[in-house]
C-alpha cells in the first residue's frame, strides 16, 4: 500500500509510513497546487510558506504529500515534532483526552492532567530549587508572562533582550525581537521599556565568553541600570536569529550578573527545549540554571501548548487571577504533553539527539573544508545550522542561502532557513529520524550546494 490511498485521500501516518524519500511528480503536484491556488485565494498573503504542497502525512522523518511525494524533514515543523510525528503515544493519548471532555478551562474546572503537566515540568527543567509552572498556548504567550512574573517579582519594569533574539510575534515579544522582516516592519510602535545588549557571536565578533559578557553588562548597566532592571531573557542558542551558539562562559557571567544584581534571568527554550540540543534542556549544557525557563514547541507532539516554569518564590508573586487564559493547559494538548515527556525520557531521545548532531556536524564539516562558501558549521545535538558567506569577504550571502534551500525542497527535501541576514540554512530533523534518510539528504543538500 502506498503512503497516500489516492481514492479516498486518506494518509496512514506515523511510524507506519515508508521512510523514504519518494518524488512521484515534481515539486509542487497538481493537487498541492491545488490548495496552493486555494490559499492563495482565501489566506491572508501575510500568511507564507516554506514547502509548497499539501502535507497529508508525516512520520518518522518524512512528510507526505497529497501528490504521493514523500519528502525527508529537516525541520520538524521548526522544531516542534521533535518526538516524531503522530507518536504513538501521543496519539493514543490524544485519542483517549479527546473521548472524556476536550475543555472545561482550568481556571473553571480544574483536571488532573494540568497539574501533572506542571510537575513534569518542575522535575524535568534545570536546577534543583523548588519550582512552579504555569501553562499556555503558544511560546510568545509564555514569554510575554514570563516578564509579567518577573516585573510583578521584581517590582521594576526594564527588560534586556539581546541581538539576533527571536521571541515571538505578539507586540512585547515583536519589541523583544531583533530582526525587523518580516516580524516587526510596519507593525508598530511597540512595548516600552524594552532594551538590547550585544550577544556573544563567535564567528562574527572572535570575542571570548568573558569578553563578549564584559561588552554587554557594560551596555546594560549604561543604558538601562540594574536597580530599572527586571528581567534578562535570551535563547541559550539563538533561534530564528542564526542557531547562535555563544561562547564559553558568556552565559555564566550573565546569569551571576543578574544574580547579584536582582535581575530575574529567564532563558527562552522555546526552540531548544526537549532534547533538542542533546540534553532536555539547552541550558543544561551550559551549566546555567535560569530563573525562569519559556517553553513550548516540543512540549506535546504538536499539539498547542507552552509553559513558563522557575523558581517558586518568582512565579507565586503574581496575584491570583493574574495568570492564565482561556485555553491555556488544554487538556487534549496536556495529554499529548505527558505522553511526549514519556517518550522523551523513555526513548533516550537526547542521546538520540547527539547521534543525529555527530552526522550533522561530521558531513557538513566535510562540504565546508572543499567549499570556502560555508563560514561557518554550529549547534549542539539535532540544532545545527551552516553559515553561507561570501568567500572573498565574508559577508553574508543569503541569495546563495535561498538557492540552496529551494534546490534542496525541489528533490525532496525539507530545510529552513534563519539568522538576521537570511544567510544560514538550519537542521532541526525530528529526534525519530534514521541515520540512512539523514544522510541521503545532505547527499541531497550536498548536490544543491555544488550546483548553486
Amino acid at each position: 500500500m502506498t503512503a497516500v490511498d489516492t481514492a479516498v485521500n486518506t494518509p496512514l501516518g506515523g511510524p507506519s509510513l515508508p521512510q523514504e524519500r519518494r518524488l512521484v511528480t515534481s515539486i509542487p503536484g497538481p493537487r498541492s497546487q491545488e490548495l496552493l491556488a486555494r490559499k492563495a485565494a482565501a489566506v491572508a498573503s501575510g500568511v507564507g510558506h516554506t514547502a509548497p504542497i499539501e502535507a497529508v502525512a508525516a512520520g518518522g522523518g518524512v512528510v507526505v504529500d497529497a501528490d504521493g511525494n514523500s519528502l525527508i524533514d529537516l525541520g520538524s515543523g521548526i522544531a516542534v515534532t521533535s518526538v516524531g510525528n503522530a507518536h504513538p503515544k501521543v496519539v493514543e493519548a490524544v485519542q483517549a483526552q479527546v473521548a472524556q471532555f476536550t475543555h472545561t478551562c482550568f481556571m473553571v474546572s480544574p483536571y488532573e492532567s494540568y497539574v501533572a503537566v506542571a510537575e513534569a515540568l518542575n522535575r524535568i527543567t534545570p536546577g534543583t530549587h523548588a519550582k512552579k509552572s504555569a501553562l499556555f498556548n503558544s511560546g510568545a504567550e509564555a514569554v510575554e508572562n514570563a516578564v509579567k512574573i518577573a516585573r510583578k517579582f521584581t517590582g521594576k519594569q526594564a527588560v534586556v533582550a539581546f541581538d539576533h533574539g527571536y521571541h515571538g510575534r505578539t507586540n512585547l515579544t515583536m519589541a523583544l525581537t531583533a530582526k525587523s522582516m518580516p516580524y516587526k516592519s510596519g507593525f508598530g510602535p511597540f512595548a516600552s521599556e524594552v532594551y538590547r545588549a550585544p550577544l556573544s557571536y563567535p564567528f562574527r565578533d572572535g570575542l571570548s565568553g568573558a569578553d563578549a559578557a564584559a561588552r554587554a553588562i557594560t551596555v546594560i548597566e549604561k543604558q538601562v541600570g540594574a536597580d530599572n532592571l527586571a528581567a534578562v531573557i535570551i535563547e541559550p542558542i539563538q533561534g530564528e536569529g542564526g542557531f547562535i551558539v555563544p561562547a564559553e562562559g558568556f552565559l555564566n557571567a550573565i546569569v551571576d550578573w543578574c544574580r547579584a544584581n536582582g535581575v530575574v534571568f529567564i532563558a527562552d527554550e522555546i526552540q531548544t527545549g526537549f532534547a533538542r540540543t542533546g540534553a532536555m534542556f539547552a541550558s543544561q549544557r551550559f551549566g546555567i540554571e535560569p530563573d525562569l525557563i519559556t517553553t513550548a514547541k516540543g512540549i506535546a507532539g504538536g499539539l498547542p501548548l507552552a509553559a513558563v516554569t522557575g523558581r517558586a518564590e518568582i512565579m507565586d508573586a503574581t496575584h491570583t487571577g493574574g495568570l492564565g487564559g482561556t485555553y491555556g493547559g488544554n487538556p487534549v494538548a496536556c495529554a499529548a504533553a505527558l505522553a511526549s515527556i514519556d517518550a522523551y525520557e523513555s526513548e533516550d531521545l537526547a542521546a538520540r539527539a547527539d547521534q543525529i548532531g555527530s552526522v550533522l556536524t561530521a558531513r557538513l564539516a566535510e562540504l565546508q573544508a572543499s567549499d570556502p562558501r560555508i563560514g561557518d558549521v554550529r549547534g549542539l545535538g539535532a540544532m545545527i545550522a551552516a553559515e553561507f558567506v561570501d568567500p572573498e569577504t565574508g559577508a553574508p550571502d543569503a541569495a546563495l542561502t535561498a538557492t540552496v534551500a529551494k534546490a534542496c525542497i525541489a528533490e525532496g527535501i525539507i530545510v529552513l532557513t534563519c539568522g538576521t541576514y537570511g544567510n544560514v540554512i538550519r537542521f532541526l530533523p525530528p529526534l525519530t529520524i534514521g541515520d540512512a534518510l539523514l544522510n541521503e539528504a545532505l547527499d541531497v543538500v550536498a548536490a544543491a550546494l555544488a550546483a548553486a
